[in-house]
């Protein structure tokens, strides 16, 4: 496996270092407020008693993991609280491979980088369905990709990079395919809060033990940060999974999760809605942009990132540092994301500057 930094950062540096003004559309750091709640979680913890700043249970902070199971509705004992998705996306694919027949792990193309990195990491072996052209996943294309070596399928709605959102039938459809192999199904749910379609659905709302659930704080509030993350797993996986991550981080930060667990019953439901409304809107004036442009993209049902090719300009890591040099946009180029979209450039519109960003793209094409 490669061991170099991960492309994003070598893109954000290459950015910071150019000899003009950047739009930054590399990584989704968002750039919005987190919730009152959750900093006052934090000023309220900083005067905690000594024994709060020990270490907490490995398994996570009990009133945080009651909370997401009440919501979830789903056993306590299955919550397992990380450092970040991340972490929970990663034990969810490792103790997967342990636990389940196969060395095969169905990706989708275009893809998150960091499943694939996992999936070498793993020493297991990837196999890649493309998407539809409007990035939605046909699970019939999943269907013929599975085989009995299949040990994972890994997906993420509403998607990174492509925007779309798989609905209940799609996901439906994943569980069934896992189950029919003695698979696992990941499912990734870390923009869950970011649906513009109506159309997101939990793969918990299937009761199987062939899946497992990964999500985090960190995109829903504004707080990437934070590292507090969780996973839902079947019981079959839940001693294995607290058993390395305890061996790996001992626990997650105590005070993280004492203000994510604050932010969490206290943040009402508008403070979800207005982010949604900004993105959508960032999304319109992008898009009009790219109209403009003459460019293709895929128009995004729910995440905050666009997919975008410019003709005769592919997205290669030469081009993306091209466009940073001459035009003063950074994004991500599609190679990262695999072969399917290796000629487009992804953009995260995390950015008070993405209408400019625009600007600049149109003015440049």
């Amino acid at each position: 496996m490669d061991d170099d930094r991960p492309l994003f950062f070598h893109v954000m540096a290459y950015a910071d270092d150019a000899d003009r003004d950047v739009v930054d559309m590399v990584s989704g750091n968002p750039d919005w407020e987190p919730p009152a709640a959750l900093r006052d979680g934090i000023r309220e913890f900083a005067d905690a008693p000594v024994a709060d700043y020990q270490y907490p249970p490995s398994e996570g902070n009990a009133e945080l993991r009651a909370e997401l199971a009440e919501r979830h509705d789903v056993p306590v004992e299955r919550v397992v609280v990380t450092n970040g998705a991340g972490e929970a996306n990663h034990l969810a694919m490792a103790c997967g491979l342990e636990a389940h027949a196969g060395n095969e792990v169905i990706l989708t193309d275009p893809v998150y980088p960091y499943y694939a990195g996992r999936t070498e990491l793993l020493d297991a072996e990837a196999v890649y369905v493309p998407v539809a052209d409007d990035g939605t996943l046909d699970p019939a294309d999943v269907r013929a990709a599975a085989s009995d070596d299949t040990a994972l399928v890994v997906a993420c709605s509403p998607n990174n990079p492509t925007g779309a959102v798989y609905g209940e039938e799609v996901k439906r459809e994943l569980t069934a395919i896992a189950e029919a192999h003695d698979a696992l199904f990941v499912s990734d749910e870390v923009y869950d809060e970011f649906d513009f379609s109506g159309e997101f659905r939990s793969a918990l709302a299937f009761d199987s033990d062939n899946v497992a659930v990964t999500n985090s704080f960190s995109k829903s509030m504004g707080t990437t940060g934070l590292r507090v993350g969780y996973a839902i797993l079947p019981e079959h996986l839940v001693d294995p999974a607290r058993t390395r991550h305890m061996l790996t981080n001992v626990a997650v930060t105590a005070p993280g999760q004492h203000a994510a667990l604050k932010a969490l019953r206290e943040t009402p439901d508008s403070y979800y809605a207005g982010t949604r409304e900004m993105l959508e809107e960032r999304i319109s004036a992008f898009c009009a942009a790219l109209d403009d442009a003459g460019a293709d993209y895929i128009q995004p049902r729910g995440s905050f990132y666009v997919l975008a090719r410019f003709d005769g300009f592919p997205g290669t890591l030469d081009n993306t540092k091209r466009l940073i040099d001459e035009a003063g946009v950074a994004g991500m180029p599609g190679e990262a994301f695999g072969s399917a979209r290796e000629e487009w450039m992804r953009f995260a519109l995390v950015t008070p500057r993405a209408a400019e960003a625009a600007d600049r793209l149109a003015e440049y094409f």
